[in-house]
């Protein structure tokens, strides 16, 4: 059983029945310690699908209250060892209890979870650009050798991946600075990388017969289903909290490889195959978000408030058709080409 730990801040002078606010939800411990700073300390030990729903209590009770802080850990080990009881004599009045929507969010990390792991991998910095940089480099390596083992070290260090899923978990929640950030983290980092790339097709001879280019300038159906199903897999790895997960999604569909590929052919004048790279990336740019959209809304990750959740149920579907139209494009295009190759022969 995945657990979390919640130390909750609060005025003493609006602290309230605490037990109330706990009623209906499963809580494997509860301490309570003396007053600090006139403020009251709550400890909980609940599982880590009760962490939401326990923390949007509490700041719907106490958010207008100066002081009020709610911090979230996640508990290593925990002795005596808690029972993993899916099933207990609770269960159906916590199910009456409790929305559709909540029932929808068994077994996933809280929203504010989620978010601060997600908001980790869009920050703008030195490691962000060193990273960059240097999966740009290693993929150009690994591509100019056709070395396999190469251009997989370039998808493990992944440094697109996480502002992409930043982008979907952003329209679902109605969240447009997280948008506006995870877009802008998306286009300094693929700006890099094409740039580097593009002075390495000017610089070196590009072979664009060697293996590992050619299979990366033709798109087709299979890359789409591969994008779409290893971008809900990420998806999900983000909401159960298996982050380790996401390093098979990042070499499922890797953003890296073909950006480096339509940089390069580009820079050296093969325009015609450059396309064909190019659209490998886009089509694993939209599945992924595609994907991921689709994926944290079947996971009911929601916004907490009824007016935030209309913002977002309105962002998602714009979203979803957006991205829902670039595919079905895309898809036209493999068809026409595939067509055309077809009627050449």
């Amino acid at each position: 059983m995945a657990l979390r730990y919640l130390q909750i801040f609060i005025p003493e002078d609006v602290v309230s029945n605490i037990d109330e606010l706990l009623e209906g939800h499963e809580v494997l411990g509860t301490w309570r310690d003396a007053t600090l700073n006139d403020r009251v300390v709550i400890h909980l030990l609940v599982p880590a699908e009760e962490a939401e729903p326990v923390m949007d209590r509490f700041e719907q009770a106490y958010a207008k209250a100066e002081g009020f802080r709610v911090v979230l850990f996640t508990p290593e080990a925990v002795i005596p060892r808690p029972e993993d009881e899916t099933q207990h004599s609770d269960d159906t009045e916590h199910s009456e209890n409790q929305p559709a929507d909540t029932l929808k969010e068994s077994r996933r990390v809280s929203r504010e979870e989620l978010y601060g792991n997600i908001t980790e991998t869009i920050e703008i910095d030195r490691v962000f650009l060193a990273m960059t940089t240097l999966s740009t480099v290693v993929a150009a390596v690994g591509l100019l050798r056709n070395d396999v083992a190469v251009i997989i070290g370039a998808m493990v260090i992944a440094p697109l991946l996480g502002p992409n899923v930043a982008m979907s978990l952003a329209t679902t929640l109605g969240d447009f600075k997280l948008l506006r950030h995870a877009l802008l983290t998306n286009v300094i980092g693929v700006t890099l990388a094409f740039l580097i790339s593009l002075v390495t097709g000017i610089c070196l001879p590009i072979d664009a017969s060697i293996p590992a280019i050619a299979s990366r300038t033709q798109l087709n159906i299979g890359d789409l289903v591969l994008a779409l199903a290893a971008g809900s897999a990420g998806t999900f790895a983000f909401t159960r909290g298996l982050t380790g997960a996401v390093i098979g999604v990042m070499v499922a569909v890797a953003l890296m490889p073909p950006l480096v590929t339509f940089g390069m052919l580009l820079g050296s004048g093969q325009s015609g195959l450059a396309v064909g790279a190019m659209l490998l990336l886009v089509a694993n740019v939209v599945c992924v978000n595609l994907a991921g959209v689709a994926t944290f809304l079947a996971q009911g990750v929601r916004p907490r408030t009824w007016w935030e959740k209309e913002r977002a149920s309105k962002s998602s579907r714009i979203a979803f058709l957006t991205w829902l139209v670039l595919l079905l494009v895309l898809c036209l295009i493999v068809y026409i080409t595939q067509t055309s190759t077809t009627i050449g022969r």
